[in-house]
């Protein structure tokens, strides 16, 4: 394990923070999976379009989504917005530098982290400015309000004009000394910066960065530094002022993002985010269980074995379907009622990269080879 805890640079400096991989914390080998069996598709699905960016190994990659713009980015600085109604791009950028986390867009502005703790923003696919971070950042850049919001491993959060490049204000948490090498959670929920820091999600006012709340979801536990760690990841379900998300390896819960009150947290024991709607949220477990909560007081509607020991990502849900992508590049489509498997769909082999998403009638995943997959129901 000690070989994936690395120390974190900004720029030349060296940040007295150790970045631990989320996969440094398993067991170096796991059970052998059960088989699959036959697929049988109960729900049609296609292929509709493949595209390709360069390998995305080592990134925290989150895909962004917005209309039927898909934007995304290489390990080796490829950024590229792709049309989900056909697999085209609409623009392709070469930032000719490593990229440690991205995709940040609102459709104007894209930002992404390079590996050398710079934020770097794009208009329309043409950088217009890089700006040093005190650390580097696992978490894609928000891009709202005219404005790039960024959360680094030191656990501190900017805020940058997009247009400009220029500091608004900063603000750094005290936290433990271990950070999760993950994507975190720093989203918008109406006129408040939600940002995940250690066990919790904190409301900043987006303008001056002064906390408004602070919503504990789980507290650091353990005698050692590795034991304590504790990190909120995402992805999270948004209904309204609802926010649930996943403590990596502790709980998941929901607050009340107005007042910042927490609804409830149940342990939990996955590593990766967790999506739902209304009625029900979904998660993935560290075993390969996949978990369905009630929203409502988070008790446990069913669980399912049927994936147990393989690596899987966050789900997304998707009218009837929860939508999980595994480590041998499989799709799995699971009914929301009772896991009963839907459609399996295969992509080049590699590991599903990224959490599914969708854009429009297209659902997209992205693979560690650089596969782009666009599919849709038949």
């Amino acid at each position: 394990m000690r070989k994936n805890i690395k120390a974190l640079a900004a720029g030349t400096a060296l940040v007295g923070l150790l970045g631990v991989s989320g996969c440094s914390l398993w067991a170096p080998s796991r059970p052998k999976p059960a088989e699959l069996g036959p697929n049988v598709p109960v729900l049609g699905v296609r292929q509709a379009w493949t595209a390709r960016v360069g390998a995305v190994e080592d990134v925290s990659l989150d895909v962004h989504v917005n209309g039927n713009t898909v934007t995304l980015a290489s390990a080796n600085g490829e950024v590229a917005a792709i049309d989900a109604r056909t697999g085209g791009d609409i623009w392709r950028a070469q930032l000719n530098v490593p990229l440690g986390s991205g995709v940040g867009s609102d459709g104007r502005w894209t930002a992404v982290v390079s590996r050398g703790a710079q934020v770097i923003v794009m208009d329309g696919g043409r950088e217009i400015w890089r700006k040093s971070l005190p650390a580097q950042a696992y978490t894609a850049p928000l891009v709202a309000g005219n404005r790039v919001f960024v959360l680094a491993a030191d656990r501190s959060v900017s805020a940058f004009d997009a247009a400009t490049g220029y500091k608004l204000w900063s603000q750094q948490r005290p936290g433990e000394p271990l950070v999760l090498r993950q994507g975190g959670v720093l989203m918008a929920v109406g006129d408040t910066l939600v940002a995940g820091l250690s066990g919790r999600l904190v409301g900043f006012n987006p303008d001056n960065g002064t906390v408004r709340w602070e919503a504990p979801l789980a507290s650091p536990r353990g005698t050692n530094d590795v034991e304590r760690l504790v990190e909120i990841v995402g992805r999270t379900s948004r209904v309204d002022d609802s926010v649930c998300a996943r403590a990596f390896q502790a709980t998941v819960g929901c607050i009340d993002a107005a007042r910042g009150t927490v609804l409830w947290t149940q342990q939990a024991s996955g590593g990766e985010g967790i999506h739902g709607d209304a009625a029900m949220l979904f998660g993935t477990e560290s075993n390969g269980t996949v978990v369905a909560w009630r929203r409502a007081d988070g008790s446990r509607a069913w669980t399912s074995d049927r994936l147990r020991f393989r690596k899987l990502t966050a789900p997304l849900l998707l009218g009837r379907s929860v939508v999980i992508g595994d480590d041998t590049g499989l799709v799995h489509l699971l009914s929301r009622e009772d896991a009963a498997p839907l459609n399996r769909l295969t992509t080049d082999g590699s590991a599903i990269a990224a959490a599914p998403v969708a854009a429009g009638d297209t659902l997209v995943v992205v693979t560690r080879k650089g596969g782009v997959y666009g599919f849709r129901p038949d």
